[in-house]
């Protein structure tokens, strides 16, 4: 290998690409730009709607008869210590059909009641039949947790009324209490339920910063009839590969630095704009920021440069049998789903029982290790194993460019 012409080869292929303000556009600016949208926007439009939820007053039907004490319960709003105002009550109407009424949008939800309710504890009990839609998150958030919430206060009310006549305090039905305790790691607490997404972006701009440069490099250069100049100047067409992979790769992460810097801005930047009370809970348990230790961090570049290498050797090995850039762009289509499929399935990844095995399969090794690493739950044997294996899939994609490079039913298929 004579490194000036792979350097030479590689600095006309970046050359190229940074003359393109598209790809420069999408390698650079979309990942800071939407990774921080995402992670800010997505958990503020939710607290939005749980709180706007709870001070909605939505109509809830009622089949039968109510205690006057239960009805009250469900119309009164509810305030917290300092008596500010924190929820609205529901609004009661009467209804023949449940089970159509909530069908048809006249409510959004039904109370039933086939048999006269207690109004006291001790006087048997009764059963209340909730109509909604258990599908609807909408009504999960607002309607149905205000008349489960209203049900159990009115519960709690009888209950206690009854303790005090026989000079019991509240507390005898529960002698012992549960104290829940977060003990999350602060890599684990920070990335919260969207810890999934944090590998999902950083591959996914990774393919994208790449795939430009190696489409141009490879399929362009074919349409616009410059490659055949290239391969017939004093360099050897291994070099040209491992040149235009450099252009590739070098690309690719410069949109993983970005995707880095992008999760780096959304943590502080998400501190403010969510400091709100109705969305810092909400904040809190979705996540999806990054907060890693300096040898994590250094471990999380290396699987960074690992995974740019394979795409990007993946990429050239696929662009060159392509005939045109739009063509080119149809092959590689596909890759993104090799990286969003198991991103997704990431949701699950803390029900799934993660061997060795997982770690040798190429992309999802990577995703991986850097969900691992977010989560502050590092896998030393399972990285150094994903890390190789990424290298040697490399080297035989980089193997297979090259034999495609030699070939010229390939290099000159139009």
């Amino acid at each position: 290998m004579r490194w000036p012409f792979i350097w030479q080869v590689a600095l006309k292929e970046l050359t190229s690409t940074i003359r393109d303000r598209r790809t420069l556009t999408s390698t650079i600016l979309l990942p800071l730009i939407m990774i921080p949208l995402f992670t800010i926007l997505f958990p503020l439009l939710l607290g939005k709607a749980f709180s706007g939820q709870q001070t909605e007053r939505q109509r809830v039907g009622v089949v039968g008869t109510l205690p006057a004490a239960l009805r009250a319960q469900l119309t009164e709003d509810t305030r917290d210590a300092s008596g500010k105002q924190t929820g609205v009550g529901v609004v009661l109407v009467p209804v023949a059909d449940p089970v159509k009424a909530v069908q048809d949008g006249t409510v959004e939800a039904v109370v039933q009641v086939r048999q006269p309710l207690p109004q006291a504890a001790g006087q048997g009990s009764g059963t209340v039949q909730l109509y909604a839609k258990l599908g609807n998150l909408k009504a999960s958030a607002g309607v149905i947790s205000k008349v489960q919430a209203a049900l159990n206060e009115y519960n709690a009310r009888l209950v206690g009324t009854a303790l005090r006549a026989r000079g019991l305090g509240s507390d005898f039905l529960t002698p012992v209490r549960v104290q829940t305790i977060d003990a999350s790691k602060p890599q684990e607490a920070a990335s919260g339920q969207l810890a999934f997404i944090i590998p999902m972006f950083m591959l996914q701009f990774i393919l994208a910063g790449g795939m430009a440069t190696a489409i141009d490099s490879t399929a362009g250069e074919k349409e616009r009839g410059t490659l055949e100049v290239l391969l017939v100047s004093p360099i050897r067409r291994s070099e040209v590969v491992v040149g235009k992979l450099i252009a590739t790769t070098l690309t690719a992460l410069v949109a993983a630095s970005c995707s880095l810097l992008g999760l780096a801005v959304a943590g502080p930047l998400g501190r403010v704009v969510l400091a709100g009370q109705d969305t810092k809970e909400v904040a809190g348990v979705m996540g999806g920021q990054l907060s890693v230790s300096l040898a994590s961090g250094l471990f999380l570049v290396l699987m960074a440069v690992s995974a740019a290498l394979l795409l990007g050797a993946l990429l050239i090995a696929v662009s060159i049998f392509a005939r045109s850039y739009k063509e080119a762009q149809t092959y590689l289509t596909p890759i993104s789903l090799l990286i969003v499929l198991p991103a997704v399935g990431l949701q699950f990844a803390d029900f799934i029982g993660r061997g060795l095995g997982l770690y040798s399969v190429p992309l999802i090794n990577s995703m991986l290790v850097i969900l691992d690493i977010v989560k502050g739950a590092f896998n030393a044997p399972g990285a150094v194993l994903a890390l190789i294996i990424n290298l040697v899939f490399t080297g035989l994609l980089v193997l297979l460019a090259i034999r495609s490079f030699g070939r010229e039913q390939v290099i000159f298929r139009n």
